[in-house]
């Protein structure tokens, strides 16, 4: 039997439920597109009509979970990076990558944010989710920055950069059935696609340094 949460404790705790739950299957289904409401909230034990009563929607309770992340990811990134100084390009493209890798929902999140998360939410959630990522994306920019020799400039491209960079690779390399089937035929295909961290990695590294010395030579040829 569903029983209805009526304290606030209570309706924090039944929230939390359907954002484990969701997180859950995303894991067990391969990502986030297959995650459906009535999986959600058969999982987290509550009444399929319950959910409206925390989130307006999946894009709304997906939506949260990105926002979550960009937050985990500002904490990653400041402890991966708590002893490091003077970092090169390459090293602190490295980072941003290692960082990102260790999450992988957000990962795969970072595909579905802007293409119809948060622009199928209201208003009022969709200023919250910018709101609040923005402030996660600075604090990241600052400890990027204040760890190694890339401008503030170069390392708000690299982030950039890095956030489509990633979203395309996490759905390349996590193929549907269809094309796991195909890569075992063709292993040259699934060798790119499932390539995820290695190239992630190198393509960053590559963003990172080619930023550092073009601004350099820019420089260079003004002086």
């Amino acid at each position: 039997m569903h029983r209805r949460a009526r304290s606030q404790e209570a309706k924090l705790r039944r929230a939390e439920d359907l954002l484990d739950a969701a997180r859950t299957l995303a894991a067990d289904l391969g990502g986030v597109r297959h995650v459906t409401l009535a999986a959600v909230t058969e999982l987290a034990g509550l009444h399929p009509s319950a959910v409206r009563r925390y989130f307006a929607s999946k894009e709304e309770l997906l939506l949260e979970l990105a926002e979550r992340g960009w937050q985990q990811w500002r904490d990653l990134i400041s402890d991966h990076l708590a002893d490091a100084y003077n970092l090169a390009p390459g090293e602190t493209a490295t980072a941003v990558a290692t960082t990102l890798a260790a999450q992988p929902l957000f990962c795969d999140l970072l595909t579905h944010v802007p293409l119809s998360l948060e622009g199928d939410v209201d208003l009022q959630r969709a200023h919250r989710f910018k709101t609040n990522s923005f402030a996660a994306h600075d604090a990241i920019v600052e400890t990027l920055t204040a760890s190694g020799v890339m401008t503030t400039a170069q390392v708000q491209d690299l982030i950039t950069a890095a956030l489509g960079i990633t979203g395309s690779l996490w759905q390349l390399s996590h193929p549907t059935a269809t094309l796991a089937e195909l890569y075992t035929r063709n292993p040259r295909w699934g060798h790119v696609a499932l390539d995820f961290q290695p190239r992630l990695t190198r393509l960053l590294q590559a963003t990172a340094e080619g930023l550092a010395s073009t601004d350099a030579s820019l420089r260079g040829s003004r002086g």
